[in-house]
């Protein structure tokens, strides 16, 4: 029975859905989005970084092939 009540009032507590979407609207408002400008500098960071990981990645992963391959064969 204290379950059940307690399990209202916390629904209550909540609030709709409608005011879910309120708030969502207000912190949308809030956000700063970059400009185009830096926008295209981020992707040129973002994919330099990929690229220079994927070569580490390439470099580790040959080299310890190589190591297995000297070991076992």
């Amino acid at each position: 029975m204290a379950a059940a009540a307690a399990a209202r009032a916390n629904r209550k507590k909540r609030g709709s859905i409608k005011e879910y979407f309120k708030g969502v609207k207000l912190e949308m408002k809030k956000v700063v989005w970059p400009t185009k400008k830096e926008l295209g500098s981020f992707t040129v960071v973002v994919l330099a970084s990929c690229a220079a990981f994927a070569l580490v990645f390439w470099g580790v992963d040959t080299g310890v092939l190589a190591a297995i391959q000297a070991v076992c064969f």
